[in-house]
């Protein structure tokens, strides 16, 4: 019974991801990053979350390969394939804001991209912008 609902949870995954999504908005410029971007970084993230209890005969310690090493794996894994899958899904070059957006959200969850955001809001020349300069005197 395990093993089936494992199979429709990973098939679920996988069918989420190849689904297109309605972009009546259009692409944020400047600040934040697209949507469909952003719900790729979640779907790969939920698929390497899987990925680690399945390593760890889903009790989340111990396994094959021990808990170290399989968060290892999944961190690597999640790192390498969230841009790529997201590059194409939205068929277009990510920004750099985008991939170290989806980088640092695998590194640290739900944290990383409002860090990461934060500090691209910080330092608008980072994405080939001028920064703003104050009042003449």
């Amino acid at each position: 019974m395990r093993k089936l609902s494992v199979a429709l949870t990973v098939i679920a995954a996988a069918l989420a991801l190849t689904c297109q999504s309605a972009d009546a908005g259009g692409r944020k410029h400047g600040k934040g990053i697209d949507r469909t971007v952003k719900h790729v970084g979640i779907g790969v993230g939920a698929g390497m979350t899987v990925a680690y209890f399945a390593m760890t005969d889903w009790k989340g310690k111990g396994g094959p390969i021990g808990s170290g090493g399989a968060f290892a794996l999944t961190t690597i894994g999640c790192t390498a394939l969230s841009p790529m899958v997201a590059t194409a899904v939205v068929n277009r070059p990510l920004t750099m804001r985008e991939g170290h957006v989806l980088i640092a959200d695998c590194i640290l969850p739900f944290i990383g991209a409002k860090l990461v955001n934060a500090a691209y809001d910080k330092h608008p020349e980072w994405e080939g912008k001028k920064p703003r300069k104050g009042k003449r005197r």
